[in-house]
């Protein structure tokens, strides 16, 4: 089977590498074109910064997008499907936006749009949720989608260093961006929830404006030295549930106590759970992302191909209605600003320099946290978890109920 890898990134070169290794599982497996921009270097025999050339190449069978990013790789993804070519990619932004589209062009062209890589990294995490879901209905996902973020807790954590100096020592590791927006912001763990509850749902979230994402950015020293005084550490979590027809969805950082296996999660760790209806709670762990723990699920994705092996179908045509109210929930706020007042109606209590909001809607919570951020954007919120002995001290013990 011949492959065409459109990019020659780390994901790309990873690729490369493993296909070039040739096991006896990879053997038949050979590269055919390497798409290159008009502004690089050649440097293998396989490089083109010719698309068409790809395309219109009959004996190539397989089309591995790792070029990132919505444009080209959307055009390049939906005009390799419609020349009767497989497509594999890793790139969840594109993926989150056009998931639907990518899927219905694969079938009008009876070939196969395959994704492993786009969520987990090296983690088996869509192939295990589609197991789940030939059995079960999958009713809530959540877990640690990023890597980086977690890097930079994890060490703020073990290391006592500050978001800044941590932050640095990630961009000279590789695992952060120059801009580390995507990663800090929580967008990257905003497009993965998106795939993940595409699938588990089978709906296709087109409006990702309404996603409630609350990042680390504005995460001090001294907030995780105190979630440590208290017995819990801090990790950046999506979270989605669903419940009849409808279904909630959220990013935002949250603590847990620190014998669980989320505050165990070390370094650039993933760790992705789901809750199935006979098979109650998997987890998921592993590396989340660099170059040979995402190739390998790309080359897993090629070889399902060349065995013939499908994936679990779904159309994304599941009418369900996105309910910003379905969880409730505990948080802990910090701000420079006189913020009482606009959560007023959740009980407010005084916990050090942290105002303590019970039982409020999510997307209540978020709704209101951009007025904060008006008011001083250094400000900083973390969920709670249930029956929290932080939350227990003000006048409403948690308890985290979908409603």
């Amino acid at each position: 089977m011949k492959i065409a890898i459109l990019g020659f990134g780390t994901v790309g070169k990873g690729v490369y590498e493993i296909v070039k290794k040739a096991n006896v599982q990879t053997q038949n497996l050979s590269v055919s074109h390497i798409f290159i921009r008009k502004n690089k270097k050649r440097v293998l025999p396989e490089m083109t910064d010719d698309i068409d050339e790809i395309m219109n190449d009959k004996n190539t069978d397989v089309v591995v997008e790792a070029l990132g990013g919505i444009e080209p790789a959307h055009e390049f993804i939906l005009s390799a499907l419609q020349h009767g070519k497989h497509v594999i990619t890793a790139n969840k932004a594109v993926i989150a936006v056009y998931l639907k589209e990518f899927t219905d062009a694969a079938n009008e062209n009876n070939v196969k749009f395959y994704f492993e890589a786009s969520v987990g990294g090296g983690i088996p995490w869509i192939q295990g949720l589609e197991k789940a879901l030939r059995i079960d209905s999958v009713n809530s996902i959540s877990g640690i989608f990023n890597g980086t973020s977690n890097f930079i807790l994890d060490q703020m954590t073990r290391n006592g260093q500050s978001f800044a100096e941590v932050l640095k020592q990630a961009q000279k590791l590789g695992y952060a961006e120059a801009d580390p927006s995507a990663d800090i912001d929580g967008i990257d763990v905003a497009n993965k929830l998106c795939i993940s509850a595409d699938i588990a749902y089978n709906i296709n979230i087109k409006d990702r404006s309404k996603l409630p994402i609350f990042g680390i950015r504005n995460i001090k020293k001294n907030d995780v030295k105190f979630f440590e005084k208290n017995g819990y550490s801090v990790k950046l979590i999506g979270t989605t549930h669903q419940q009849g027809n409808k279904f909630d969805y959220v990013v935002e950082p949250k603590l847990f106590l620190n014998h669980t296996l989320e505050a165990n999660t070390p370094d650039n760790y993933n760790l992705i759970s789901l809750n199935g209806d006979t098979i109650g709670k998997l987890d998921f762990y592993g590396q989340g992302a660099g170059m040979f723990p995402t190739a390998n699920a790309v080359v897993q994705d090629i070889l399902d191909i060349v065995e013939e092996k499908d994936h679990l179908k779904r159309n994304f045509d599941q009418k369900m209605e996105y309910s910003p109210e379905l969880t409730s929930g505990d948080y802990l706020v910090r701000s420079k600003a006189d913020i009482e007042s606009l959560f007023a109606e959740y009980a407010p209590t005084q916990e050090g320099e942290y105002l303590l909001i019970h039982q409020i809607p999510v997307g209540k919570m978020h709704e209101i946290m951009k007025d904060v951020l008006n008011v001083d954007d250094s400000s900083f919120m973390v969920s709670l978890p249930s029956n929290s002995s932080l939350a227990s001290k003000g006048s409403i013990r948690s308890q985290e109920a979908v409603a």
